[in-house]
């Protein structure tokens, strides 16, 4: 059965959430109400995925609890939340979470939205990186065994401050990688990259 926590302010919206998703035979693991407690119960119970709204009690949100769980934890989220404005929209967009559910929500639309997240994040951690000969096949500059480590910390979606310290590089060595990554793969971005890579 899988596992979700709610992380949501309002206790009488939570405890209709919880409600809706038990009735479709997945398990909640917890109620929060703040990012500390939120952070506590996604260490302690490492949820299959997180419903999320984006305001929180005390001074931090659930975009804050949205940038952990997609660095530190790799743990999918959803948010759902009353914010329909351009910039908290695309502040959330940027952090790449498997749906936006806008309150007040309806109950027909929770489990397809689960469901589809679930499925996504399946789809994700089954996809097989490619190994260097692959990509260097068709490559007139090949890419350096340096080079391919970072595209895969990019593909695991590592911030280059992350990439750095994982490869135990300065953050300057770690930009002019991903600068020769993008000359010799012809592309621009990360989504582009990413996109060449997997293809």
């Amino acid at each position: 059965m899988k596992k979700i926590l709610i992380v949501e302010d309002e206790v009488a919206i939570a405890a209709d959430l919880q409600d809706i998703i038990e009735d479709h035979d997945y398990k909640v693991v917890g109620l929060a109400f703040t990012y500390e407690r939120a952070i506590n119960l996604i260490a302690d119970k490492q949820p299959d995925l997180v419903m999320l709204d984006i305001s929180l009690l005390g001074d931090k949100t659930g975009l804050d609890v949205a940038k952990e769980l997609k660095t530190k934890y790799k743990i999918p989220f959803i948010f759902l939340t009353s914010y329909t404005d351009d910039q908290t929209v695309q502040q959330a967009v940027n952090l790449e979470p498997l749906g936006y559910l806008v309150k007040p929500f309806k109950e027909e639309d929770i489990a397809p939205a689960i469901s589809l997240a679930l499925a996504l994040r399946s789809k994700r951690t089954t996809t097989v990186f490619p190994d260097i000969d692959t990509l260097n096949y068709n490559l007139a500059s090949p890419l350096t065994s340096q080079e391919y480590n970072v595209i895969h910390e990019i593909w695991k979606n590592k911030r280059n401050a992350d990439i750095a310290s994982a490869l135990s590089v300065s953050i300057n060595t770690i930009k002019t990688h991903v600068q020769n990554i993008y000359l010799k793969l012809d592309v621009n971005n990360r989504t582009a990259l990413l996109r060449k890579v997997m293809t």
